[in-house]
């Protein structure tokens, strides 16, 4: 990344904190939970029991590749798939080696906010499968949505996975879906995870491990405060806090005050107040059905045209193309 773009990236961490620590009620992006700490820690949240998302989703890699990869290149033509949010790749490194095992023309575009996750990744698959064609990019989702045109003329697959889209509320979700749509050809096709509603209690334990590791990835927002817009945090002032509403089927995390506090943040001559119990609203993690994915799917432009998923039906991942 050269340090334009890491001037740009820091710009825009430092205003949207400004912005989120100046709100009533206070939040802040969960995007910015990530960087080589957070990322290890989200490994880490990875391999819990509790969080299911991960192998319910590599389950149905697993299970159904090679319907998946009919899917998108029935007549193996040759495509792009390009992969928002990519992190370690480890589920679509089973859709890569069946690809390449299977003769498929793939060039492979994994993208992610973190240039440590894109980094790695780039370089383990080197070695891992030195034969797959691998471009990587760093940016948010917005912001490569643009360069996703430019990428080739070829058909491109474009995945979402890890139910990422349930970082967005529903009018956001339409929004990005939308985007994406535009820069879209007619045969091109969207592969997107969304985590079904299940058991209440399932849920939160996938967000609230009684080990600690999600409550110091959320922290992780206010450690980076601290480490790269000087602020004055006292991480263990915090807790972590979960709630899920069934009925929306939305959970969402808190960071919330322990004590009556004030906070400088120095880069951005800012002095946060804190109430006792107080809190920073810092994620939510959306929960499906049908006819919601069905629902935004039509809102977007898209129509469904497959869907899979795992031996539990915890999750699913569903092929969107362009409504006609």
């Amino acid at each position: 990344m050269s340090s334009k773009d890491q001037s740009v990236l820091m710009c825009t961490f430092g205003k949207e904190v400004h912005e989120g620590l100046t709100s009533f009620p206070k939040y802040l992006s969960s995007k910015y939970f990530y960087d080589e700490v957070g990322d290890k820690l989200f490994q880490k949240i990875m391999e819990l029991p509790e969080y299911y998302l991960t192998n319910a989703e590599y389950d149905i890699f697993k299970l159904h590749k090679t319907n998946i990869l009919k899917s998108f290149d029935p007549s193996k033509k040759g495509f792009d798939l390009i992969e928002l949010g990519a992190g370690d790749g480890k589920k679509t490194k089973v859709l890569l080696k069946e690809l390449l095992k299977e003769n498929y023309d793939v060039t492979y575009h994994p993208i992610d906010i973190s240039k440590h996750a894109v980094d790695g990744l780039v370089e383990n698959l080197s070695l891992e499968i030195p034969e797959l064609q691998v471009k990587g990019q760093i940016g948010e989702y917005f912001e490569v949505l643009d360069r996703l045109k430019h990428i080739s003329s070829r058909k491109k697959v474009i995945m979402v996975l890890g139910s990422n889209i349930g970082n967005l509320l529903h009018p956001r979700a339409i929004q990005f879906l939308k985007k994406l749509n535009a820069v879209m050809n007619a045969d091109d096709e969207v592969f997107i995870g969304f985590d079904q509603k299940k058991h209440p209690q399932k849920v939160l334990d996938a967000y609230n491990d009684q080990t600690g590791v999600t409550a110091a990835f959320n922290k992780n927002v206010l450690t980076r405060i601290n480490k790269e817009l000087g602020g004055h945090f006292d991480v263990d002032a915090f807790i972590h806090w979960e709630v899920y509403d069934p009925e929306s089927g939305t959970a969402k995390s808190y960071l919330v005050s322990k004590k009556k506090q004030t906070v400088d943040i120095d880069c951005l001559e800012l002095q946060v107040h804190f109430e006792a119990w107080e809190s920073i609203h810092t994620e939510i993690s959306q929960k499906y059905d049908d006819d919601t994915v069905k629902w935004l799917a039509k809102e977007s432009g898209f129509v469904i045209t497959n869907d899979f998923t795992d031996e539990n039906e915890y999750y699913k991942n569903y092929v969107f193309k362009k409504s006609e």
